[in-house]
């Protein structure tokens, strides 16, 4: 069961969730966001500890973004993958990854995000999956993007039968690790948490974080 903590912007705690041994941690690049990462300090704190990642992948997450500046934030922030979650259509994911294919920009996976909620067609992912090799399947509703801390019915997982795996998101807590451990999906490959782990925007709490990986990995 993999995990991604999502929203992270301060070097000091991105390096005590990295000593967590977690296998993502995202940043995000969307200016209305409490939780905007951009900064010229965390940039040159990527770079200086490559190293550091080893064993975990750094996400940039975007919400409708220009192409050259989803680039330049790859090449900056030293990314692994982007996150999309806007409304960015199957065409737009294509392009991106056509790009990749053909300059030698430091290049990225795409992981497209999806709103779920009780009218979600999953059919809706279909196109997307020659582009994307992950999903993530937040809550959807709220015109908040991202870290709502509302949760969706999982039980809705049932009517998903693509290929591409997924890490499942929105409002998961602490006390949510027995029943994602319960959860019987053969694409489920982990979970994205994020604002149930805040102390404030941007900054976890590393010993709620410990907790939950001990539980969801009992």
């Amino acid at each position: 069961m993999k995990v991604k903590v999502c929203g992270l912007k301060s070097p000091d705690n991105i390096k005590e969730i990295l000593e967590l041994g977690v296998d993502y941690i995202g940043m995000i690049f969307y200016a209305k966001s409490p939780r905007f990462a951009e900064s010229p300090e965390l940039m040159n704190w990527l770079r200086q500890h490559e190293a550091a990642f080893e064993n975990t992948r750094k996400v940039g997450v975007f919400v409708n973004a220009e192409i050259e500046y989803i680039l330049n934030t790859v090449h900056d922030y030293q990314l692994d993958f982007v996150q999309l979650h806007g409304n960015e259509s199957a065409g737009y994911c294509r392009e991106l990854k056509l790009l990749w294919s053909v300059n030698t920009l430091r290049k990225a996976s795409i992981i497209k995000a999806f709103s779920v909620d009780e009218g979600f067609d999953f059919r809706s992912t279909n196109e997307y999956a020659d582009s994307c090799p992950l999903f993530i399947f937040d809550t959807g509703g709220h015109a908040a993007v991202g870290g709502t801390g509302q949760q969706w019915d999982w039980d809705k997982l049932a009517e998903y039968d693509s290929p591409v795996p997924f890490l499942l998101s929105g409002g998961i807590g602490l006390e949510d690790a027995d029943a994602i451990r319960r959860l019987d999906h053969p694409q489920l490959r982990g979970v994205d948490v994020n604002s149930k782990f805040e102390v404030s925007p941007g900054q976890k709490d590393v010993t709620r974080l410990r907790l939950f990986l001990r539980e969801l990995k009992a």
